[in-house]
């Protein structure tokens, strides 16, 4: 039995499995560094990219029911679950690079103004897109 979903949910579940299945290639990583280091522990920002990569994963899966069941048109939902989960990638990308880079252990330690920039557009990415998904859900299923 194949169930009608809307292109906007096919999306976000597709970027959902391909979010898992970046966690997963990134957990083989994590796993090399523990064992080829002598206090077995892999770089920081590797863990952080293997752990949030994990978690981005479900929260993009818990968007794209959010998304099926949204009264709003599928452009609206693809384009709010969209900019969720390009700031998703983007903070796993950014863990990436530094566990490659192994440059830091606090991102944070010394910031300046494009980071700034940069976290206030992820937090009005992520908290405005999802905020509009849960409108239409709460617009759709509840009023």
């Amino acid at each position: 039995m194949t169930t009608a979903l809307g292109v906007d949910t096919k999306i976000t579940l597709l970027a959902a499995g391909l979010i898992f299945l970046l966690a997963l290639v990134l957990g083989v990583w994590k796993y090399r560094q523990i064992m080829a280091s002598d206090e077995h522990r892999a770089h920081p920002y590797v863990d952080i990219a293997h752990r949030a990569a994990l978690l981005y994963s479900f929260a993009t899966l818990l968007i794209a029911v959010f998304v099926e069941l949204s009264a709003w048109p599928a452009w609206v939902n693809l384009t709010a679950a969209m900019v969720v989960v390009f700031f998703f990638v983007g903070a796993i990308a950014s863990y990436i690079s530094h566990g490659v880079r192994r440059d830091t252990v606090n991102q944070f330690e010394k910031t300046d103004r494009g980071t700034e920039v940069g976290m206030a557009l992820l937090i009005a990415g992520e908290i405005g897109g999802f905020g509009v998904i849960l409108a239409g859900f709460i617009y759709g299923q509840l009023l």
